[in-house]
């Protein structure tokens, strides 16, 4: 159910600047960016800062590989906006569409390292389950992450299940194709502040 708040919640500073974005890109602003404007003391101002830590932050992860978790742990929840827009931003991080729906396809047999496949294979458990045991956590130290590659991995899975889970609170509108690949290229420029 799509709550009108994200239509019509904002300051007239919010409206106009909106207004603008949708001037200048072509585009509507996406929901995503709509809830943080909400109420940026309350959510908005902290989930940007720590998203954009855990996507853009110091990481032995490429940004593609942290676009590629999201789009996966998006992808356990069934959230279509968070897949959408993150298998194009990883697509576009990568310039490998076929690895990236490869790996969204079949983790099994995707043609990824054996660290990201283990990282996202833990990920995926923990997004369904809730839970990883300490022999989830040798398995992909086994395959050669490191213990911060599967903290900076936990970052991501944590930014995302909560995304997702506004995403479908709020009812996150699809965009157009186009959208979403201007949404990837604002990403991979500016990341999430």
């Amino acid at each position: 159910m799509r709550l009108d708040i994200l239509n019509n919640g904002y300051r007239p500073g919010t409206k106009l600047l909106f207004a603008m974005i949708r001037l200048f890109s072509g585009h509507p602003v996406p929901d995503a960016a709509k809830v943080t404007f909400y109420r940026p003391d309350f959510y908005g101002a902290s989930a940007k800062e720590f998203t954009h830590e855990a996507m853009r932050g110091p990481s032995a992860w490429t940004v593609g590989d942290r676009e590629l978790m999201a789009a996966y742990v998006s992808k356990v929840n069934e959230t279509a906006f968070c897949i959408a827009a993150h298998t194009a931003t990883a697509t576009r991080a990568y310039q490998d569409a076929p690895r990236v729906a490869a790996a969204l396809a079949d983790l099994e047999s995707a043609p990824i390292e054996e660290p990201l496949r283990a990282t996202l294979r833990m990920l995926g458990k923990l997004t369904r389950e809730g839970t990883v045991s300490a022999q989830d956590m040798r398995d992909v130290l086994a395959t050669g992450a490191t213990p911060q590659q599967i903290q900076d991995a936990l970052a991501v899975c944590t930014a995302f299940n909560i995304t997702d889970r506004l995403a479908d609170a709020f009812g996150f509108a699809q965009l157009s194709p186009k959208g979403f690949e201007a949404g990837a290229k604002y990403l991979l420029k500016r990341g999430y502040r």
